[in-house]
């Protein structure tokens, strides 16, 4: 293992699964502003994460609903004015789902004479 490479300022950090509400206490260099009281009554930085072992379908060996509702359409207003493929592919959909209105024939006639 290469030295001087690692970083030294690990620390304990409570790590609170929200689909769950499963919390363990484990190290961490990860920089946060939240604190909480643990069970041994000391007061750790708290990282919030959407998925761990006790919510993973993988481990747990069942598909588990995770609340995550809103996540692509906060993705989409966030990033879709940004003009990449994504959004291309949005104004793509939408332009389909839009129906052309059809001309009247009063102008459709004029334009032939």
């Amino acid at each position: 293992m290469k030295s001087g490479i690692h970083p030294e300022n690990y620390r304990l950090v409570v790590f609170k699964d929200m689909s769950n509400e499963y919390s363990f206490l484990s190290r961490s260099t990860a920089n946060t502003k939240e604190n909480i009281v643990w069970e041994d009554g000391n007061e750790y930085p708290l990282i919030k994460i959407e998925v761990s072992h006790k919510s993973h379908p993988f481990y747990t060996g069942k598909a588990q609903f995770v609340d995550t509702a809103g996540r692509i359409d906060k993705f989409r207003k966030k990033y879709g004015e940004f003009g990449g493929k994504a959004s291309m592919a949005m104004q793509a959909e939408a332009a389909e789902e839009t129906p052309e209105t059809p001309e009247a024939p009063e102008a459709s006639a004029a334009s032939e004479e």
